[in-house]
């Protein structure tokens, strides 16, 4: 379940990473953000197509890019289901 912070977005943790929604970031494909430790990035998931697409991404090797994407495409469905909850209210 994503759990809402003091600063107004919505994280979850899945395998240390923290995964996180903005609220401002406009007309964006569902936006995922993910940290852990130093690095960070940010995709857009496509729902129609199944996809997702890195936007940015800080500190990150090749490695770890792999892992969250993995994470992402396994937990596809529950992010975007919690996505809309929150954004669809």
């Amino acid at each position: 379940m994503f759990y809402t912070n003091k600063a107004g977005g919505d994280y979850a943790e899945l395998l240390r990473w923290r995964l996180f929604f903005f609220t401002n970031e406009g007309n964006e494909p569902v936006p995922i953000h993910a940290e852990k430790g130093e690095m960070e990035c940010k995709f857009w998931i496509k729902v129609d197509e199944f996809e997702i697409e890195k936007s940015i991404g800080y500190h990150m090797n090749p490695n770890f890019r792999k892992e969250i994407r993995k994470i992402i495409y396994e937990h596809f469905d529950y992010i975007v289901e919690e996505w809309n909850q929150y954004f669809m209210k």
